[in-house]
């Protein structure tokens, strides 16, 4: 393809920005190629996915990557057949199906016509003050109660939810899994209506669990936290989150570099019955999946299906948690330039990606390393290097504060991207700094 082309070693080697000698040697096969090189020679070469096609997804007597278990109270909820194991030791254990069927049937069955329960051993006078009352209190039913518990318990979610961007994932996880297990707890013991709207809130906390649990490198604990949210939901009546979840499942497929799951998971939610925001999120991921692929003209589809979508989105009811980020104003055009890195497009994606991290808001630390760190990516394989390592020199100091497995997956690219320059002064300069962030703390 280079010689029908008409481009010579040298200049193939210019427009990659890998060195004639590391190309000569792939091209007589005494070296293997990386996916990066490939998705960088099919951009240049036009090739259309099929130079990235070629490269192995794992070099010979790599170990693979262990089977997981299918998950069947997911597959009978969403339809899809996601992938699950056991709960690794340590890890916060959602409860079981059978409890959550359980607290389900509790609260969505009255005790009367617009009556409510109260949860056991709960004397609610003032929920602004105290959540229980002295013995001798008239009691009062959650109906009094419902709202204030519900308000203050969505002002924790997304307390958490900030907490989440300036912290470690470790240290939020386990107080979030624990505010699950009380809502669900709450809602056994609650009427119809609050009941239900505290299991859905719990679906809300059991998803942002998962997420919490990606982000700590734990991908069965996402999965089968993922899965509870769902099982929640489905108890209070609430569909939508299940097919949300394929969402949330297919990032965990990208970060392993699996095109096809990504895909596959992403198109299940897709349906026409789900609201805009959902499908919007569904044809983000799916975009996604097909960049990783190598199919330029795929993932410009989703991308702008992605913006129709999003564009009717007509925001959260009153109270209700976001799906999806909070943090970026035009998340289409985020991933746009997100997209162009994997599909060896880096140029186009900086300059996209230079104007999109600009307008991040200065306190989310999660978002701006997030997508900082793919920005200073698209300008190292665009050449850039000593920009490159300006950028990650400012981005490391958050990079260790929120300690990311997701990002911590670009960060290695990045440095791989780098360490092919060690002649550069600036590259010099940040090495030390950006494997010290690379290394698990003892």
């Amino acid at each position: 393809m280079r010689i029908a082309a008409g481009l010579t070693l040298a200049q193939l080697a210019s427009s990659v920005h890998y060195s004639k000698g590391q190309l000569s040697k792939i091209e007589t096969g005494q070296k293997r190629p990386s996916a990066e090189l490939g998705s960088l020679c099919d951009a240049t070469l036009d090739a259309h996915g099929a130079l990235a096609s070629l490269v192995p997804a794992r070099p010979p007597g790599a170990a693979a990557v262990r089977p997981l278990k299918r998950d069947p109270v997911a597959s009978e909820t969403t339809g899809a057949v996601p992938r699950m194991d056991e709960t690794p030791p340590r890890s916060p254990v959602p409860p079981s199906r059978r409890q959550v069927i359980t607290v389900g049937a509790a609260a969505v069955l009255s005790v009367g016509p617009g009556e409510e329960t109260t949860p056991p051993g709960i004397r609610p006078v003032s929920v602004s003050v105290s959540v229980s009352a002295p013995a001798d209190s008239p009691a009062i039913g959650t109906e009094a109660v419902g709202e204030p518990l519900l308000d203050a318990y969505r002002a924790l979610l997304a307390q958490y939810r900030r907490l989440g961007q300036v912290s470690p994932p470790a240290a939020v996880l386990p107080v979030v899994a624990e505010q699950t297990r009380a809502l669900r707890t709450l809602a056994e013991g609650t009427g119809s209506r609050t009941g239900r709207e505290l299991l859905a809130l719990a679906a809300r906390f059991a998803e942002f669990t998962g997420w919490l649990s990606q982000e700590a490198n734990d991908d069965n604990a996402a999965l089968r936290w993922t899965a509870h949210a769902v099982d929640l939901a489905a108890a209070c009546g609430d569909r939508d989150l299940a097919s949300y979840a394929l969402v949330r499942r297919a990032l965990i497929t990208y970060y392993r570099g699996e095109a096809d799951d990504t895909i596959a998971l992403a198109e299940g939610a897709l349906s026409g019955r789900l609201p805009p925001r959902i499908r919007g999120l569904a044809a983000q991921r799916e975009a996604q999946g097909q960049a990783l692929a190598g199919d330029h003209d795929a993932c410009m589809r989703g991308l702008d299906r992605a913006r129709a979508l999003l564009s009717r989105d007509p925001g959260p009811a009153p109270g209700a948690p976001i799906l999806g980020t909070t943090h970026v104003d035009d998340p289409v055009s985020m991933v746009t330039g997100w997209c162009l890195v994997d599909l060896g497009r880096p140029r186009a994606a900086a300059d996209i990606l230079d104007r999109e991290c600009a307008r991040l808001p200065t306190d989310a630390w999660r978002t701006q390393v997030r997508y900082g760190v793919r920005r200073a990516l698209a300008h190292a394989r665009a050449g850039e290097i000593d920009h490159a390592c300006e950028l990650t020199e400012q981005l490391l100091p958050l990079a260790s504060s929120v300690s990311s497995a997701t990002i911590a997956t670009d960060l290695r690219r990045l440095s791989r991207t780098l360490s092919r320059h060690p002649r550069s002064r600036s590259y010099l300069a940040v090495s030390p700094r950006l494997t010290a962030v690379l290394t698990p703390a003892p």
